[in-house]
């Protein structure tokens, strides 16, 4: 393998949401926007209905929705709200916004 190759980390997410509620919508809809355009590709995002998973939320220790959780790359980071202020979104992230 040569050195120096620009290895783009794999992001693995989780989204709990309540439901079909204005914030879950927003959430699920602006996050997928962010993820198409920042890491397109390198994600897999899994969405979590607590009222309809609530042992997920229980064992991930949610307490306030929406949620995202960023599992890896490390270290894990949550994110609470509708995921509507992209900046924050990629700060939380850890993504660079292009320049």
């Amino acid at each position: 393998m040569e050195k120096g190759l620009n290895i783009l980390p794999q992001y693995n997410l989780k989204l709990f949401i309540t439901g079909a509620s204005p914030n879950s919508v927003k959430a699920i809809s602006n996050l997928k926007i962010i993820c198409e355009q920042y890491l397109t590709g390198r994600y897999t995002l899994e969405v979590i209905d607590i009222y309809q998973q609530p042992e997920a939320a229980k064992t991930e220790q949610v307490i306030a929705v929406p949620v995202l959780i960023k599992l890896s790359p490390g270290p894990v980071k949550r994110l609470v709200g509708n995921m509507s202020d992209t900046a924050q979104v990629l700060k939380g992230l850890q993504i660079s916004e292009p320049v």
